[in-house]
């Protein structure tokens, strides 16, 4: 189950089944980008062609790569039936978008970065390429890219950053004025966050059962593509296999007399019904990649909550130090030593100090604690302000993602029956062959 978005905060110290070829196509396009924001209602967004290309790496070596053309055009309708703008096109290769979702990720932490489709086939069935160049592969990440850059710009925060703005629409200087924010400096500091659960004294249960809910989504995901590919494998076999019926019922026809075109028309329809698998397959793979999606989801959700666990260790950590200086004011004050404290061994080494140390030991003290206090309050204010924005997104989050899986299986099982019916066509064909025999 998911967290209870009503629980209270917790803060660690203080406190039909037929389907056409239209609707599949847009099917395949994630439904939850809706028009709502500001860029949207401005700019058409597309990857419209993606491109091979040869040229030598950072390195000097020659390497063939894959460039992606990004269109972007006013989205306002031209009055008088008119011919719309032209659009305007930038290329861009697969390891900017990365970069750009990077820059996203480190700058926006309390919101969950949609994701880019993936860089190499995973969970594929044996038949299809695994090579990243291969053109049906190449064509599912442009749509994929496409998602994503849609994702951003329907998302109410990420789609007013300005370098987002300009990846769409300046294809040079883009990557020097990401590099000049100094964004990657964060990015190491980050790291923090993967032990902070190991510490954290009081965490938030709404995070820690979010992220427990990201790690079963991105189990049960990972088993229904692995029994989807696992089923496409033998569903090609049996295609397959029905072409040798249509050979069996060729030979046959030749040697009959009477039934001999009955045979032939059926062993037409047999080829034809073997040879529909290689699009059936590839159609489902694109069901898959909006699965696949969701499975790379659960990446940015875990990356939310262990963000949320590292300020939370922050805050942890600030109160206990502001704690330990009071108490020192306090030894200070009263005179009172702790005998195995590092103050009491150093009392019996070297005697006590005068009144004049103590003072102004005493006084360093009030301004540390004055800074502590400070920090600590600070600290309460990010974390509360992170959680705020952060559960507020993930809420979002939620919406979209129930939206988002639900019309996927929906159109997944509409495709699964349009297919079954194809073959139970093929068979009264077959049939109405054999009746006229």
């Amino acid at each position: 189950m998911m967290a209870d978005s009503g629980s209270n905060e917790e803060v660690a110290v203080i406190g039909n089944t037929d389907i056409t070829s239209t609707e599949t196509e847009s099917n395949i396009i994630n439904t939850m980008v809706e028009r709502e924001t500001a860029l949207l209602r401005k700019m058409e967004i597309n990857v419209a062609e993606a491109e091979k290309r040869t040229g030598k790496n950072t390195v000097n070596m020659q390497e063939t790569y894959t460039v992606y053309l990004i269109e972007t055009r006013p989205a306002e309708t031209v009055p008088g039936g008119g011919a719309p703008a032209a659009p305007d096109t930038l290329w861009r290769r697969y390891s900017e978008f990365e970069l750009l979702r990077t820059f996203l990720l480190v700058t926006y932490p309390y919101i969950i970065i949609p994701p880019l489709p993936e860089k190499r086939a995973e969970f594929q069935w044996h038949k299809l390429a695994a090579d990243n160049l291969d053109p049906d592969f190449v064509e599912r990440r442009r749509v994929g890219l496409e998602n994503f850059l849609l994702r951003v710009a329907s998302h109410p925060v990420l789609s007013n950053d300005k370098l987002y703005f300009l990846f769409l629409t300046e294809e040079k200087g883009w990557r020097e004025a990401v590099l000049e924010t100094g964004f990657q400096d964060k990015v190491d500091s980050r790291l923090k966050s993967l032990s902070a659960m190991f510490r954290v004294k009081n965490p938030d249960k709404r995070f820690t059962a979010m992220k427990q809910y990201s790690d079963e989504l991105n189990t049960v995901i990972s088993q229904l593509l692995r029994v989807r590919a696992r089923v496409a494998d033998r569903l090609y076999g049996v295609y397959k296999v029905h072409g040798n019926y249509g050979r069996v019922f060729s030979e046959w026809s030749a040697i009959e007399k009477e039934m001999g075109d009955g045979l032939q028309s059926a062993g037409h329809h047999m080829d034809t019904y073997a040879a529909q698998i290689d699009d059936i397959l590839e159609e489902e793979e694109h069901y898959a990649d909006q699965l696949k999606e969701y499975l790379f989801y659960t990446d940015a959700v875990r990356s939310v909550c262990k963000k949320h666990e590292l300020i939370q260790y922050e805050l942890e950590m600030a109160a206990q130090e502001l704690v330990s200086k009071k108490q020192q004011r306090e030894e200070l004050a009263t005179g009172t030593v702790r005998v195995f404290s590092l103050k009491g061994m150093t009392s019996k080494l070297f005697g006590t100090e005068s009144q004049e140390q103590r003072e102004s030991r005493l006084a360093a003290l009030e301004q540390s604690i004055q800074e502590g206090e400070e920090t600590l309050k600070e600290k309460n204010t990010e974390c509360k302000e992170f959680v705020q924005m952060a559960w507020q997104d993930i809420e979002r989050f939620k919406e979209q993602k129930d939206k988002d899986l639900r019309e996927a299986l929906i159109s997944y099982a509409i495709m699964q029956i349009s297919t079954c019916k194809k073959g139970i066509q093929v068979w009264s064909n077959a049939k109405d062959c054999f009746n006229k025999m």
